[in-house]
Formats: C-alpha cells, sequence, structure tokens
C-alpha cells in the first residue's frame, strides 16, 4: 500500500487559514497533530461525504475508459510483496489454499476460493487510479462486485461498515496495528463500481498490484484501494479496531473519507 502524503489534510488546513497568511507546511503538519484542529478536519469530512452525495447521487459513477487509453506504466505503489512467511506460502502454490474470510455482522459467513469468486457474475472495468501523492493511470480491473459477496453473506440489521483486512504488515507491531487495513460504508460497498478484483488489464492480478484479490472502489483516492485481501469483515463501526480512524493511514492522520 501507498504511504500518502499529506496533501488532502494540507489543502484543508491551508483553507482554514487562509487569512494568517503563508504557512509552511510544516506547519500545517503541526496543526493537524493538534486535536483541536483534527476535530475540525473531521467535521470537513463529513461534510464532503454528504456533499458529494447529494450532488452526485449514491450511485454515479466514475468515468470509464476505452481500452485505447490504458496507462502503458501503471506504477505499482507502496507495498509490492507482503513481508510474510503465510503469504509466501500462498503464492508458491498459486494461491490454490487462499481463502477469503467474509464475516462479522453476517448470517452466512464465507470462505471463498479464487474459483468461488469466479463463479460470481464479474464486472470490467476501465477506470483512472488518483493517487494523493498527485499521480494518476488508467487500467482495466476485472472482478465481482462486492455487493454480490455481501449479499452471499447476508448483511445483518445494523451493520454500517466493511472492513477490508491485508495481507501486508507495513510496521512490526504486537498489537497488529500494522498492519494494513481499509473499511468503506454500506453505500460504497453496495456501489456498482465496486468490485474484489482478480483481474488487471485482461491477465490475473500481479502481485505487485494486490494479488490474488484487490478493492476498487472507484470514486475514491488510490490508498482506499486495499490490496492482498485476506478477510472480509461486516461491522457496526470502527472505532474498536487499533486507532479507531477506519483504516491503516487513517490511524495516522489521513482522511478516512477520501472521495474524489
Amino acid at each position: 500500500m501507498m504511504k500518502p502524503t499529506q496533501f488532502s489534510r494540507r489543502r484543508l488546513l491551508m483553507g482554514l487559514t487562509a487569512g494568517v497568511g503563508t504557512m509552511a507546511l510544516a506547519g500545517c503538519d503541526g496543526l493537524a497533530q493538534n486535536a483541536q484542529v483534527d476535530g475540525v478536519l473531521r467535521q470537513t469530512e463529513k461534510l464532503t461525504l454528504r456533499g458529494q452525495r447529494l450532488l452526485f447521487g449514491r450511485q454515479a459513477l466514475a468515468q470509464e475508459f476505452s481500452e485505447a487509453d490504458l496507462s502503458p506504466v501503471f506504477r505499482a505503489n507502496g507495498t509490492q510483496m507482503p513481508d510474510s512467511d503465510a503469504y509466501a506460502r500462498l503464492l508458491e502454490h498459486g494461491f490454490a489454499d487462499w481463502r477469503l474470510q467474509v464475516d462479522g455482522l453476517v448470517q452466512r459467513p464465507q470462505r471463498l476460493s479464487l474459483a468461488d469468486l469466479r463463479r460470481f457474475a464479474s464486472r470490467t472495468q476501465i477506470t483512472r487510479h488518483d493517487c494523493v501523492e498527485g499521480w494518476s493511470a488508467i487500467g482495466q480491473w476485472q472482478g465481482v462486485p462486492l455487493g454480490l459477496v455481501l449479499d452471499a453473506a447476508g448483511v445483518r440489521p445494523g451493520a454500517r461498515y466493511v472492513v477490508f483486512h491485508c495481507a501486508d504488515e507495513l510496521e512490526r507491531t504486537l498489537d497488529g496495528s500494522g498492519r494494513y487495513y481499509e473499511s468503506i460504508d454500506l453505500v460504497d460497498a453496495y456501489h456498482p463500481q465496486t468490485i474484489l478484483a482478480y483481474g488487471m488489464n485482461g491477465k490475473d492480478l500481479p502481485v505487485a498490484h494486490g494479488a490474488p484479490l484487490r478493492l476498487r472502489v472507484e470514486r475514491q483516492l488510490g490508498y482506499k484501494q486495499a490490496k492482498y485481501l485476506m478477510r472480509i469483515e461486516v461491522v457496526d463501526a470502527y472505532s474498536g479496531l487499533w486507532g479507531g480512524k477506519g483504516g491503516f493511514w487513517e490511524d495516522r492522520g489521513y482522511e478516512w473519507y477520501a472521495g474524489i
């Protein structure tokens, strides 16, 4: 997974401090670590979420492109190979033993192989990946709509969020907080372009891009596109998970709703 810059937060901070004059980025970082300002930013983020959905609708699609628009090079951002013996063993056997665990607030917990996922109706889409670091690339993704997997599991009343647990660990920690995870709400989970991708540009998903399975949630920034998926957990809140902000980078100060 990528290590995003503080661009989105800095942009908000510069707006909050426009009357004060030019501020160095280091000063913005200092503000981002201030609890009071952090609270203001979180409220602004909620307004962004509500405003986007009000203006464009919950089912509005991200732009899709043609094969002629595919980027000749699509950078593999962040982790390109999880530092995990368990993952290495799965890769060695072509992910034949890999299973996607689907649990939490569901009626029928699932353990799905790649073959199982391929039996669902698939969706292919060519979209632009926008990285918070400032670069973009267009790629073709094939996979199963997340909503179909959730329906197979049967989402229970009271569920609000879907949490994605990944194989890569960016920081070695005893409590597991260094393991990459992400979350989205059920609105985005059931968006038609939100897919669990097992293919890229007409081939099996490469390891550097998240094999065997990654999330594509096309109306959000790149760090929400979790790679190396191992488990999907349906929850009523994410506040009890590690840093309580809903994702690896969110726990370190970045926006939970990274809408574009």
